[in-house]
């Protein structure tokens, strides 16, 4: 049995329930995993036997502290096996939605010293209810131009929780590795 820990970086929590199904799919598999949040200052990282990171998107970009958390634990990354998924409302599009054709994963894998061995790429939520009444009209405006929902009262998850399936059985497999 190996023991996968599971870090999510999220601004509304849909990173975190990712991290959940997939800690749930791998306790299925007879595997151990741990879900906590990226910005756990009390976690050993190399307490682990493998280790994903599950960030979202928020104006465009992952939190700064994603980057400066691969930053700190390279080596560790690197040496063990490890996954990166990325959660961001560009991957509601088919052509937009695989760790190649994802512009959120490759600019941050260009910008970033690790190369996980496994990555994925979910699409976000949209709930024009969270935000505050200048980032909804910016929000429209970025879905108007992507021709995507700008109805103020939308609330919809784009998440494939199938591919979140598929994704855990690859975990699975990368740890046993």
């Amino acid at each position: 049995m190996s023991k996968i820990l599971l870090l999510y970086s999220s601004v509304y929590g849909l990173s975190k329930r990712i991290c959940e199904r997939l800690q749930t799919h791998l306790a299925e598999k007879g595997q151990s995993a741990e879900v906590h949040a990226l910005v756990d200052d009390t976690l050993d990282p190399a307490a682990y036997d493998a280790i994903v990171i599950g960030a979202s998107i928020r104006q465009g970009k992952h939190n700064p502290s994603v980057l400066a958390f691969v930053q700190k634990h390279v080596a560790l990354l690197e040496a063990k096996p490890s996954a990166f998924f990325t959660v961001n409302l560009v991957a509601r599009k088919p052509h937009k939605n695989t760790p190649e054709t994802n512009p959120y994963l490759k600019r941050f894998l260009a910008t970033c010293p690790w190369q996980p061995k496994l990555l994925g790429v979910f699409a976000g939520e949209l709930d024009y209810s969270r935000y505050g009444p200048v980032e909804r009209r910016m929000m429209q405006l970025v879905m108007w131009i992507n021709k995507g929902p700008t109805d103020p009262s939308t609330r919809v998850q784009f998440t494939n929780w199938s591919e979140v399936e598929r994704f855990a059985g690859r975990v699975e497999a990368l740890a046993r590795s």
